[in-house]
């Protein structure tokens, strides 16, 4: 009896996930007919955080404090440890606290070792996140990210990053004037984000505190699933920083956007209803362990497949419209029953006790 109801409460969370995007149930491209971002039991999860050097004591105290906290946060909260996490900072040390977490420099050098570093230890289908904090400076066409020695131009980036076609790839790119730089990363099966949408932005933005508050604690955790998408924390970085500027009262100068269909065109409003949004909300920052240290290989996959059956649902969401209503929602209800039954059989396993209970 209480193993049912725990399948009934979980499937009504579920359609309650589903309802909470009906609005979003529209639209025409299927970016899942590609299997990008699948959570899998045997994948890895990777970050890179560069963060370039600054002037004035304000600004490096700032982009220290984010740079650290990010780190510290994927580190305490998404299950990643000092083999998938790397930090490459300014000059590579810092005066006080804080070595311990850089892993190098953040100049050409740094950059080349460490894509070559994770081109020898990452496998097909694992996620890599490179996050970009710092300064940006250039035109359109010659965007670069300000870097200690010869900065780096987004085509050059582009370049460096094409050797990873058979993994999944996020960048968020929190820097000034970063949209010129942004688009050239622009590509089938990846998400990037930018905190400008034009080269013109170029006062230093706001957008990555807020980005980072939305992982700190799962603040951006919408659909309260416990886990923390792009999408989401995009959403919640943008509203915030709107928010900011309107508490300010001065003019929004900046104004971030997504690409996640490879046209290298940003939205600045990404939803599952439109182009740009659908892949970026199946893209989690977690890994599959986080929070489950010391599960079972029985555990794992369980839990593997909760995560790929919640993915289909919200793939499945995004292509109502494709579907005549009744094949609609007897897909999403096996779906959601299916999901209720993993759920059930993983809690059965995390807390053998429970179910023996009445």
């Amino acid at each position: 009896m209480k193993i049912m109801n725990r399948l009934v409460k979980t499937f009504a969370a579920g359609m309650a996930v589903v309802l909470a995007g009906a609005a979003s149930a529209q639209g025409g491209a299927n970016s899942g007919e590609n299997d990008f971002f699948l959570d899998r039991a045997e994948s890895t999860k990777y970050a890179v955080i560069l963060a370039g050097p600054t002037v004035g004591d304000e600004n490096q105290s700032k982009f220290r404090q984010w740079a650290f906290s990010l780190h510290d946060i994927l580190a305490r909260d998404y299950g990643y440890n000092s083999d998938t996490i790397s930090l490459l900072y300014d000059r590579g040390e810092v005066e006080g606290a804080g070595n311990q977490r850089i892993d190098a420099a953040c100049d050409l050098e740094g950059i080349q070792a460490e894509l070559n570093r994770l081109q020898s230890v990452v496998k097909t289908g694992d996620q890599i996140t490179i996050y970009l904090i710092g300064h940006g400076s250039g035109t359109e066409e010659e965007s670069k990210f300000n870097i200690v020695g010869p900065d780096i131009t987004g085509l050059q980036f582009a370049g460096m990053l094409d050797v990873f076609d058979q993994q999944d790839m996020v960048i968020v790119n929190t820097t000034s004037a970063s949209y010129g730089f942004s688009a050239p990363l622009s590509s089938e099966g990846r998400v990037v984000v930018s905190s400008t949408r034009s080269s013109s932005e170029k006062f230093d933005p706001v957008f990555s505190n807020y980005f980072i508050e939305a992982l700190d604690n799962r603040n951006g955790d919408r659909d309260k699933n416990n886990r923390v998408s792009i999408l989401e924390a995009f959403n919640y970085a943008k509203s915030s920083v709107e928010e900011f500027y309107e508490e300010q009262g001065r003019l929004s100068s900046e104004h971030a956007g997504l690409d996640d269909n490879g046209d290298s065109l940003f939205s600045l409003n990404p939803t599952t209803a439109e182009i740009d949004g659908r892949l970026a909300e199946i893209a989690y920052i977690d890994n599959l362990v986080d929070d489950t240290a010391g599960l079972s290989a029985e555990g794992l996959l369980l839990k593997s497949r909760m995560q790929d059956l919640e993915r289909s649902v919200f793939i499945l969401r995004g292509r109502k419209v494709e579907f005549l209503e009744e094949d609609y929602w007897q897909q999403m209800e096996e779906l959601l029953v299916d999901l209720a039954r993993a759920t059930g059989q993983f809690n059965e396993v995390v807390n053998p006790g429970e179910s023996s209970e009445q």
